[in-house]
């Protein structure tokens, strides 16, 4: 089952899904013969203290984890009467406030650590957390009391402290120290509590998949730490699609692999070493970064405007060959750090410069352009890929996926299947441009099959976003005649389901709204309030919560009964 943290609901939670919760779904998973509980990303996005910060692909530390997930009496909060009145009124919620739950939270840690921290602080326990992990946690506290202090997480605002200083941080620890040590009080509760439920669920047969993402925040502890290591002038994204005419930008700065190489990689290493000691299994946001980014200028929004990096560009001596004036910048992108190479401006043939050229260059434009983006880069992407990702998998133990969907070069199955990384595969994004969909009984092996993901609607909400498309896949893939159903029924989903239980595919990993769809008793009302993320809105709120709680969940007797049954036929019971 796929479920991000924060979307699971208990009785026991405080407004949001806490690491606590994820024992009851341990035990759910284990009572139905499932092995797996694939989570979104877990590290703290804290910036600005709203409802932004809700986006868990914008950590502002690779290592920290979200203050959000702490059980809050196992920390030392007194549940007093206040203390419950609020934890009803904000777990009764549909949808997670999260500025009110982490405004919250983190007011009740402070008088918690007022009270208890003296004493925890000469434990063996607390001090053995921070030997191993000061080398992230301390410039973490460090960032967190400054970002406070100034009113902005943008370090490049912090007059003296703009430039890390490892002098100059151990020096504002020490005059600061109650400020910094709250922040590493909350950081060994959370690694506790994390820690106990891994324990608990490797008792039970169960590992929990974690996300890797691809970018990291230029507002980070980790820019902050080692600039050096990234493109601070560039912005990661993704070339325009079917889905965005414009592409997208993260915002992400680049990573500066060539000084990454330098030292072995080791702040890759590290993190993967840190996310090991929570996860037997991870996914790998957008592998294709690490075969090349789609990189943007840090003067403009639009995807349009980026690049290849790492690219085979074109010197300027190769492109007067062809005929064309590097000045016709049209159809063109100077290479931001390499003089005299240039890229081909992925969409040059929408602008009156391409319309303007005769047949002839216009044809030779065409050859260049196609050669360019699907043709003359793949090798060497493969080359890139090669120098990193072994390094990183050979320094983990966790088993490795990559999320492999959109334009993706010939090359990347062949280095994902050489390196045994698992691939996605979604029914309705076929890999071949020639399918409308794909079938889960043709998944490879060494794949990861799943219904929807979390920038996905879920089935039910998905079968009413097009009609033509709904009834293609009722007659091609579920092998019906006529007009598919108006709703996509229990039983509907429940076939769906099958197919991908059903599948060669090593792993079958469902979103619990894809699970719950197949009965009509226990699904939400509302197909469309289902849905995590909306990835063409840059600004959505990551508030979805279970509309039932794990408890309601585990005691749906009939519900549980024909997931077992489902998933014991399928051969993937534990």
């Amino acid at each position: 089952t796929a479920i991000p943290v924060f979307s699971l609901r208990s009785a026991d939670d405080f407004g949001v899904g806490e690491f606590y919760d994820l024992k009851k779904m341990v035990d759910w998973a284990a009572a139905t013969g499932q092995s797996v509980l694939q989570l979104l990303p877990i590290n703290d996005t804290t910036m600005l203290h709203t409802w932004e910060d809700s986006y868990p692909y914008n950590p502002n530390s690779t290592f920290a984890l979200h203050p959000q997930y702490l059980n809050l009496p196992a920390a030392g909060v007194e549940a007093g009467q206040e203390y419950n009145e609020l934890k009803e009124e904000l777990n009764a919620l549909d949808q997670i406030d999260y500025e009110r739950v982490n405004s919250a939270k983190l007011q009740l840690l402070r008088k918690a650590f007022g009270q208890k921290f003296k004493k925890l602080s000469a434990t063996k326990g607390y001090k053995a957390f921070v030997e191993k992990n000061g080398h992230w946690l301390i410039p973490y506290a460090a960032f967190c009391v400054l970002r406070d202090m100034n009113g902005t997480p943008d370090f490049s605002k912090w007059k003296g402290f703009a430039k890390y200083s490892k002098k100059k941080v151990a020096a504002f620890c020490e005059e600061n120290k109650s400020d910094v040590d709250f922040w590493c009080f909350v950081q060994y509760h959370l690694d506790l509590q994390l820690s106990q439920v891994c324990a608990y669920a490797n008792s039970k047969g169960v590992v929990f998949k974690g996300d890797l993402p691809i970018g990291i925040s230029r507002t980070s502890v980790d820019a902050w730490l080692y600039p050096e290591l990234f493109h601070m002038d560039s912005q990661a994204g993704a070339p325009p699609d079917a889905f965005s005419a414009d592409g997208q930008n993260w915002g992400f700065p680049t990573y500066n692999w060539e000084k990454m190489a330098e030292d072995d990689y080791a702040w890759w290493k590290s993190r993967l070493a840190k996310m090991s000691e929570y996860f037997d299994a991870f996914r790998i946001d957008h592998i294709l970064g690490f075969f090349r980014i789609w990189e943007i200028p840090l003067w403009t929004k639009s995807g349009l405007n980026g690049y290849f990096n790492p690219a085979l560009h074109y010197p300027a001596q190769e492109l007067q060959s062809y005929g064309f004036d590097v000045n016709e910048f049209d159809l063109f992108i100077q290479d931001p750090r390499k003089q005299e190479c240039y890229h081909p401006k992925i969409g040059a043939r929408n602008t009156p410069a391409y319309a303007a050229l005769d047949g002839y260059r216009r044809s030779s434009f065409d050859n260049m352009y196609n050669d360019f983006f699907y043709h003359r880069n793949n090798e060497f992407w493969k080359e890139k890929a090669m120098l990193k990702l072994p390094a990183l998998l050979d320094s983990t133990g966790m088993l490795a996926c990559g999320e492999d969907l959109g334009m993706i070069p010939a090359t990347v199955p062949q280095v994902m299947e050489n390196l045994r990384i698992l691939s996605l595969e979604i029914q309705r994004m076929p890999k071949s441009p020639e399918d409308v969909f794909v079938h889960p009984a043709k998944y490879p092996y060494l794949s990861v099959c799943t219904t929807s993901t979390h920038d996905m609607n879920p089935i039910r909400a998905w079968w009413e976003e097009d009609r033509g498309v709904t009834n293609q896949f009722w007659q091609i893939i579920l092998g019906n005649q006529g007009e598919a159903p108006a709703c996509c029924e229990s039983w509907i989903c429940r076939q769906i389901l099958e197919q991908h239980l059903w599948s060669p595919a090593m792993l079958t990993i469902l979103p619990l709204q894809d699970w719950l769809s197949m009965d009509s008793q226990l699904r939400r009302e509302d197909p469309g309030s289902e849905r995590i993320n909306v990835p063409a809105n840059s600004r959505h709120y990551w508030r979805y919560r279970m509309h039932l709680t794990i408890e309601e969940l585990s005691a749906a007797e009939e519900f549980n009964r024909t997931l077992t049954d489902m998933i014991a036929a399928s051969g993937r019971c534990q």
